[in-house]
């Protein structure tokens, strides 16, 4: 009876919060680049404080672990010069508000009015010496390798390199969802210039969140919370049960 009620109602506790992820997923439908969260639960016997051993008869259900989708989200073409897209595994360095050197796939990239080239969230792009600044009235060329040339609008038609983008490629197990949206290292730290990670330019990645799947995961964790409700007003009504003929034996 004890095992029944524990898992029942902390099932019931960690059901509400899966759905809030989901929820947080469908908000982020339209996000460009979001990666997909997912909560994993499991059945852990419980401890007292008093008595090192687990407890065999009750049992918690926990929130083992958050898994990231990394799968890769479609392509949007914007003929934008800024926007640019990771084209298969990899990731572009940002320093977050923090200081530190975050990843993101995000690439609906700005000028601000330093001519800091930076995200749509105000992060400065990291480049192979620091922040990359593009002078005033110059047209912006993003190359493959992440390096960035400019032209100027007017006079002498040469290039000129002002800096390339710092592009990533760490193992997935390594990465972290940080507070702020971005990743990082699990392990702290920064990640090495992955010489092989390619943009291709005048596109945005999109979400790689399936709506019409996390609706489905919506709903069918409605019912879970439904059914598990249902056992704890059932392990109630048994435990009172059999009260009842415990009472009448006497």
């Amino acid at each position: 009876m004890d095992r029944f009620i524990y898992t029942a109602m902390t099932g019931a506790s960690q059901t509400l919060s899966r759905q809030a992820s989901v929820a947080h997923n469908l908000a982020n439908v339209s996000t460009p680049a979001y990666r997909a969260e997912e909560h994993r639960l499991r059945a852990v016997q419980v401890q007292s404080k008093n008595t090192p051993a687990a407890l065999p008869t009750r049992a918690f259900v926990v929130d083992a672990s958050t898994h990231t989708d990394y799968t890769a989200g479609p392509m949007m073409f914007t003929g934008r010069q800024l926007d640019v897209a990771v084209q298969g595994r990899g990731w572009i360095a940002v320093t977050a508000p923090d200081g530190t050197e975050a990843y993101t796939r995000n690439g609906n990239l700005q000028l601000d009015v330093n001519g800091v080239l930076q995200t749509k969230n105000g992060l400065p792009v990291v480049g192979d010496g620091g922040p990359i600044a593009v002078p005033p009235d110059q047209k912006i060329e993003i190359g493959r390798d992440g390096s960035v040339s400019v032209v100027p609008q007017t006079g002498l038609q040469t290039t000129s390199a002002v800096g390339r983008i710092k592009l990533v490629n760490p193992n997935d197990a390594d990465l972290v969802r940080r507070p702020d949206g971005l990743f990082g290292l699990r392990a702290g730290g920064v990640s090495p210039v992955a010489e092989t990670v390619r943009l291709g330019t005048g596109l945005v990645e999109g979400s790689n969140v399936n709506s019409v799947e996390q609706m489905v995961s919506m709903i069918s964790l409605a019912r879970q919370f439904e059914m598990q409700t249902k056992m704890i007003t059932t392990a109630e009504t048994n435990d009172r049960s059999a009260m009842q003929l415990l009472a009448a034996a006497r």
